[in-house]
């Protein structure tokens, strides 16, 4: 529907262990997980105390803040806003720090370069 499978010999030669260890994939692969494994642990963090204080302090999550609005709802409503927030942070943070390597080491191995959509711009015919 959307994408065309790509050639397989553009890949079918690649040793794709070797790409593993250049220093371009190696500080991809850092920039990457040094942003996702610090983020999924303050937002299990922050989705864990959410939890807890629902169950165990109730009084606390019953207050009314205005009209029939508790502080329970406001902290579940943030836990949506908190999702939203993490991933427009990401994409905006894979679009500067990530996408380029990731398109460097893809032009590499594919011998082609790609416009925005995906589609071959030079060093092939798509």
């Amino acid at each position: 529907m959307g994408n065309e499978a790509q050639n397989q010999d553009a890949t079918a030669s690649v040793d794709f262990r070797e790409v593993q260890q250049t220093e371009r994939f190696k500080t991809l692969r850092k920039r990457h997980r040094s942003f996702v494994f610090p983020m999924a642990v303050v937002f299990l963090l922050w989705y864990f105390a959410y939890v807890l204080l629902a169950d165990y302090a109730v009084g606390f999550m019953s207050i009314k803040v205005w009209g029939n609005i508790n502080v329970g709802l406001i902290l579940g409503l943030l836990q949506f806003v908190t999702t939203f927030g993490i991933t427009a942070w990401y994409v905006s943070y894979s679009n500067r720090k990530l996408d380029p390597i990731a398109a460097e080491i893809r032009n590499e191995i594919e011998g082609h370069e790609f416009d925005k959509d995906g589609n071959v711009i030079s060093g092939g015919v798509k």
